[in-house]
């Protein structure tokens, strides 16, 4: 992901890209003011999200000269605003901090997280019995656990999640957090899809589905939806990522990339209360 203050080989070929897709910037590889203004001026043609940070959907648009499809638009921001009645600036504000920024794989396979944990849960929840539990357990321990753990990171989670579909189907993806907002499988009935098949496939489908899911998310929750509303990030924080989030600085993240969108001259679709103000530290 590089952005201003970037510098290195990489930011050289990002910039030649432009320089070929018509920018006038030096090809110096140092990420500053004119590579941020030509980043946003690609971003704003391919219709994607304008936040200057060129990561592997900037450079895939560069390199084929289109956006693709699967890939989150601006316009898909300003749908989500619109549904959450909230400023525009802070829903790119979210997709900046709270993303993974791209919810697919090289492979165009969605990005998960298989929980071993969650996994012990849902089968609990689905009436496995306990003697049956405990043996899977003992047999695959990596797939069911009541701790967590067992990461593998990238691809290889969709060889964990596969394997543990032989088991459960429906409980495995219950079992993974999906996409750019890393939103868990088990909520699918809560956010009002069909069922688990329906909600990986649509997870499956386009950045814009995983957004909506987001949408659905929040919605769902009438705290977590008030703390975006009025702009309260420590408490949007900690309802969306749990207590620690203070560890990773998210609710100051937040803040600032706010602030900063809000400065650009992104106006709220939906104005906050006139008694709130995003928050600085």
């Amino acid at each position: 992901m590089l952005k201003l203050g970037s510098h290195g080989a990489a930011v050289r070929t990002l910039q030649a890209l432009l320089k070929a897709d018509g920018a006038r910037i030096a090809v110096d590889g140092w990420f500053g003011p004119a590579t941020l203004a030509a980043v946003r001026d690609a971003q704003r043609r391919y219709g994607l999200v304008i936040d200057g940070i060129a990561g592997p959907k900037t450079l895939a648009a560069l390199q084929s000269d289109h956006r693709t499809p699967r890939h989150l638009s601006a316009l898909d921001l300003e749908h989500a605003a619109q549904d959450l009645g909230v400023p525009l600036a802070a829903v790119r504000a979210v997709n900046e901090v709270e993303s993974r920024g791209t919810g697919f794989l090289p492979d165009d396979r969605p990005v998960i997280l298989y929980e071993r944990h969650i996994m012990h849960r849902r089968l609990k929840a689905r009436g496995v019995q306990p003697d049956t539990l405990a043996a899977l357990v003992a047999r695959h321990p990596d797939l069911i656990n009541p701790q967590r753990g067992g990461y593998l990171g990238g691809t290889a989670e969709h060889a964990r999640l596969t394997a543990a579909s032989r088991i459960h189907p429906d409980a495995a993806i219950e079992s993974c957090s999906w996409g750019l907002f890393q939103i868990m499988g088990w909520h699918w009935q809560a956010l009002g899809y069909a069922s688990p098949q329906r909600w990986a496939e649509l997870m499956s489908t386009t950045e814009g589905y995983q957004l909506r899911a987001f949408v659905a998310f929040v919605q769902a929750d009438p705290a977590l939806h008030a703390a975006l509303r009025e702009l309260r990030w420590a408490t949007f924080a900690r309802l969306y990522n749990g207590p620690d989030y203070r560890a990773n600085l998210y609710d100051v993240r937040l803040a600032r990339a706010y602030a900063r969108y809000a400065l650009e001259g992104d106006m709220p679709i939906a104005a906050p209360p006139s008694s709130t103000t995003p928050a600085t530290a």
